[in-house]
């Protein structure tokens, strides 16, 4: 690997590469899985290689160059040879800089791939048919919805053609499901997790396992028995192995913990456990009640229209009507006759009682109604000038909601620490799935305060201590805390203090370093670590290679993809089958097209049919499996029976998270 100085080219003429532009996190991943995963040659565009992570980026092994430009340039595209690369990605910058610069590369190149990060996904979508051959990707938007859902505490989902697909741990998996992903689970190694491993000729080691052990009751792939679990003989599906019984008392397991709420199991000493790919017909919903619905879309409607003096002002006014009328129906017991008094006094046309009424015992008195009347007589006519307020503070200034610190009656919430990209992804799908918010930053030009300002969500700003600011946040009342800002160190920070002020309060860290990440898991319970980059990373690669990812699915730290592929001349699918794909590792193929059926055909049985042009499949699969389906060389592996160097992360030592 060789890095050149400023604005100069590559030493060695370069041809057939990929270049990245960018040095943060996501360029840092998106190198390693160019070099590691598709064994492409890549050139790196910074702005400065002594910040962020482009000193890392510089000791990658496979790094053909890297060139620092302040800007992007026609010089600095020149600069890493544009005219004879095959994809550039534009992962760092504002999202009219990198508009500017994919335009600039297609007059350069009209045939190069260009992918490119946009926040904004409606114009990244109308820019896409301005380019030749381009994709507009969101790494917010495509990590957010694991950080929505851990922070409910159940897995996220992925949907394909009306289903969902998600990860289900241990005694959570059911007979129905459509593969197993992940085997030997460490909880205190997160890194021996087997993601897709070699099926060996249709699930064999499963099936070794079971005959091995099945007499003695079920259990977990890597050799760890269910002790106390009723004997009986594994389930087995064909393409699967075995599953967790789904009938089975997990009271009568006293060795094993229970599966905490996020699905992912609650950390113990030993190896073992099981994960496996299922499929909802509709998509898990956050349950939650109506009567909260109504209470928490009642008190937003109030904080929308008015102020807190105003909502003081107003509750003080119907708590005292409510007591009048009590008062009136309770002296008359006369319901209807007390509604419609009530109404004429609010409305300030009731009619007293007259001096000559009271004098020949007519009146319908009694000091205590017309105190009452009275009461409801001045409320209504406070009520009046406060809707007027009301009304013209709205409709005539176009205010739409007012910052504001979280009320007092905030409770069951979510606190969204840091309002950045992801942050701001975050808080708006909690907001739109009906769950309260509320967001903590200390950057008052952080460029999410005003979206979420916007949707009524309160915000609490400042830059003093964590534990001041989660306490005007409400942590006591809070269910989970989701820490997404830029800096690992601030998240852990931002999670411990949490966890000291409320220690049943459910963490979400957004973390890229490995070994922070390992520590976290072995220190706090109930807790969840996700890295943006990971989970987005493997999606800017695809789309560089001209492949579909359908979204990304969280096993712990790692990582699974899936994707829609399509046979096509030079695709390397054509004319292979399940067990062609599957056997090495790292892919599993869950659904087909065939090019005459409109359908998807889910858990396809036939294992032998060939693809033919026009065909799709839908695929589960690790980075690296991805890979080598996205890769010529995939008829030599095939023809060989394995792929050792794409099995050996996959099926023995995956890499971190």
């Amino acid at each position: 690997m060789t890095s050149e100085g400023w604005g100069t080219p590559p030493v060695e003429p370069i041809s057939q590469h990929y270049i990245v532009c960018g040095g943060n996190a996501l360029a840092h991943r998106l190198v390693l899985e160019l070099v590691e995963h598709y064994e492409v040659p890549v050139v790196v565009l910074v702005a400065d290689r002594t910040r962020d992570h482009a000193p890392q980026i510089e000791q990658l092994d496979g790094v053909a160059a890297v060139v620092e430009y302040v800007s992007i340039t026609d010089e600095a595209l020149r600069a890493v040879s544009i005219g004879t690369a095959c994809g550039l990605a534009l992962v760092e910058g504002s999202d009219q800089e990198n508009i500017h610069a994919a335009l600039s590369a297609q007059n350069h190149n009209p045939d190069i791939r260009i992918v490119f990060r946009m926040f904004n996904q409606r114009l990244g979508e109308n820019i896409e048919r301005l380019l030749r051959n381009g994709a507009a990707l969101s790494g917010s938007a495509t990590a957010a919805p694991a950080f929505a859902a851990a922070a409910l505490g159940r897995p996220n989902s992925v949907e394909i053609d009306g289903r969902y697909l998600h990860i289900a741990f241990d005694d959570a998996i059911t007979a129905d499901r459509v593969c197993i992903v992940a085997d030997q689970i460490h909880r205190q190694d997160l890194g021996k997790i087997r993601l897709l491993p070699a099926q060996e000729g249709d699930s064999a080691e499963f099936v070794r396992l079971a005959r091995e052990f099945g007499d003695d009751g079920p259990i977990r792939p890597g050799g760890v028995r269910r002790e106390a679990a009723p004997a009986a003989p594994a389930a087995l599906t064909a393409d699967s192995g075995p599953a967790s019984e789904p009938d089975s008392e997990p009271d009568s397991e006293p060795d094993s913990e229970p599966d905490s709420p996020s699905g992912e199991p609650e950390a113990d000493d030993g190896p073992g456990g099981t994960a496996a790919l299922q499929v909802l017909r509709i998509e898990p919903r956050e349950p939650i009640g109506w009567r909260r619905r109504l209470r928490w879309r009642v008190l937003d409607t109030m904080r929308f229209f008015t102020s807190a003096r105003m909502r003081l002002v107003l509750l003080t006014a119907l708590a005292a009507v409510l007591m009048s009328f009590g008062v009136l129906w309770y002296l008359n017991r006369d319901f209807g006759w007390t509604v419609y008094i009530s109404l004429l006094d609010l409305a300030g046309a009731a009619q007293p009682d007259q001096l000559s009424d009271i004098a020949a015992g007519t009146g319908t008195g009694g000091i205590w109604q017309r105190v009452a009347q009275v009461v409801i007589t001045i409320c209504g006519i406070t009520f009046a000038p406060v809707a007027t307020a009301i009304a013209v503070e709205v409709l005539g200034s176009g205010r739409r909601g007012q910052p504001r610190n979280p009320g007092a009656g905030t409770r069951d919430h979510v606190i969204v620490v840091g309002l950045g990209n992801v942050g701001t992804r975050v808080a708006t799908q909690l907001h739109e799935m009906g769950v309260p918010v509320v967001c903590m930053e200390r950057d008052p030009q952080a460029r999410g305060i005003a979206a979420v300002r916007a949707l009524g969500i309160p915000v609490v700003m400042g830059d003093g201590p964590f534990e001041e600011q989660l306490r005007h946040a409400r942590l006591k009342h809070s269910r989970a805390l989701v820490a997404v800002s830029g800096d690992d160190a601030t998240n852990l920070e931002a999670a411990l203090e949490a966890r000291h002020g409320n220690p049943e309060v459910r963490v979400v860290v957004r973390l890229f370093d490995d070994d922070f990440a390992g520590h976290f898991y072995k220190t706090l319970d109930n807790a969840a670590s996700r890295s943006v980059s990971y989970l987005a990373a493997p999606a800017f690669a695809a789309a560089l290679m001209g492949r579909e990812v359908r979204g990304t699915l969280s096993v712990f730290r790692h990582v699974l993809l899936i994707a829609e592929l399509s046979a096509e001349d030079g695709s390397g699918l054509i004319g292979r089958n399940r067990h062609d794909l599957e056997d090495p590792g790292g892919v599993r193929v869950i659904a087909v097209r065939f090019a005459r059926d409109a359908h998807l055909q889910w858990g396809l049985p036939d294992r032998t049919r060939r693809l033919a042009p026009g065909d799709r499949i839908v695929v589960a699969a690790t980075r690296s499996g991805l890979a080598r389906l996205n890769t010529v060389a995939l008829e030599a592996a095939a023809g060989a029976g394995t792929d050792t160097a794409d099995a050996e992360p996959d099926a023995g030592a995956p890499v971190a998270e």
